[in-house]
Parts: C-alpha cells; sequence; structure tokens
C-alpha cells in the first residue's frame, strides 16, 4: 500500500490522486487550488480529470461567479463510500492495529507506528515500523505468538512488511538516548497506551546531557 497515492491500489493515474484530496475534505477546490496539492499535475490535466469525473456523476462541478469552476466529491454518489474508504487507508490501518493490541492476552505497555508512516510518507516499499514496549511480566512464547501474529496480519492489510521494534519495558530508560527512541517521542502515532508515559521515561533534557557527554 502507498500511503501518499492510497487509490493506486485500482488506478495509478490523476485521478486517483485528484479522488483523495476530494474525499479527504468535503471542501470544494477549483483546478488551480487542486494542482497546488498535486504539484506533478498541471491545471489543465487536472481540470481534464475533474471534467472527466464530474460526467461520471462522483464529483459535483459547481460554477461561482461568472467564470470560476468548483469541484467536490459527490458524497451520495454510489461510489462515493469506496473511494472515502481507499482515501482513508491508513487511519483503517491504525485502527486495526490499535483494535489487534487491545485484545492481546498481554498487551503491549505501550505501542506506536513510527518512521514512513507517522509521516505519511510511506510508499509500498515502505517497511510498517511498529514500536512495542513489552511488559516485564509478559510470558516469553505468548508475547512472541502476539508479535508475530500481528507482523502477518498487517501485511495482509497492507502488502506491506511490518518491523516490530521491541524493547522491554525495564530497559528504555537506559536506551532513551538512542535516535530511533527521540524520533518516536517527537513524531510516533500511539497505538496504544498513554504518550505522557513515553515521555516521562525518555525526556529531552536527559537526552540533550547525554549527547553532549557523548560528544
Amino acid at each position: 500500500m502507498d500511503a501518499t497515492h492510497p487509490l493506486a491500489v485500482i488506478t495509478p493515474t490523476l485521478d486517483g490522486d485528484v479522488l483523495n484530496h476530494l474525499a479527504l475534505t468535503q471542501a470544494a477546490f477549483t483546478p488551480g487550488q487542486l494542482t497546488r496539492l498535486l504539484p506533478k499535475a498541471s491545471v489543465e490535466g487536472v481540470r481534464k480529470v475533474l471534467n472527466r469525473l464530474a460526467k461520471q456523476g462522483i464529483v459535483t462541478a459547481t460554477r461561482v461567479g461568472n467564470a470560476a469552476m468548483m469541484y467536490e466529491l459527490n458524497r451520495e454518489h454510489l461510489g462515493a463510500d469506496a473511494v472515502i474508504a481507499l482515501a482513508n487507508q491508513a487511519r483503517t490501518l491504525r485502527d486495526r492495529i490499535a483494535t489487534c493490541l487491545t485484545a492481546w492476552e498481554h498487551p503491549p505497555v505501550y505501542a506506536a507506528l513510527f518512521g514512513s508512516w507517522s509521516r505519511g510518507a510511506a510508499t509500498a516499499e515502505s517497511d510498517v515500523d511498529l514500536f512495542l514496549v513489552r511488559p516485564d511480566d509478559a510470558d516469553d512464547d505468548t508475547w512472541t505468538g502476539q508479535v508475530d501474529s500481528l507482523q502477518h496480519l498487517v501485511a495482509r492489510w497492507t502488502g506491506n512488511d511490518a518491523r516490530p521494534f521491541v524493547i522491554d519495558e525495564h530497559d528504555l530508560p537506559e536506551r532513551g538516548a538512542e535516535p530511533v527512541l527521540r524520533s518516536i517521542r517527537s513524531e510516533g502515532l500511539t497505538m496504544y497506551g498513554d504518550p505522557r508515559w513515553l515521555h516521562r521515561r525518555i525526556k529531552p533534557h536527559v537526552l540533550t546531557r547525554r549527547r553532549a557527554e557523548a560528544g
């Protein structure tokens, strides 16, 4: 799955990118406004796509003033729910992961998506990076089975490999200066647990001091 072009699962064309932006907001756009969101597209190319989609009824075209045409997704169209669902695949992935973690016999103390998936920059080649804090009292076999199952599910849901990054609860404070943990603290998307818990254990002033000591 390509989170930057989610409708590429059905069409790799500009039509998919235009529908994606229309589905993610309930605003209307001129061709020029949409083109600014699609830097590789031309105004004329976007206009042709919008007019083609308007003929299918999935897009509504409204004239404003003497010349400007505004376009928006027709959310009453029979195909609109499918378009909206495809545009929101990244959110659906987060919801499914969170639901899965909640059902674990030994849930993590904290879990987050990080890397390209937390930045909205994931492509079809990107791994799904999962940060999992394993509770100190978790049974080894049960925990391993849970993580393996989640890896399999994420691959089935997306077509992307899942890469769990697991840290034991008691090890986290000592490893807080690692760059990957600083990244998770600043931009990770919480899937389970309280982000304040993570922030209390990876504190900015500790990171700064350790970087200074390392230098």
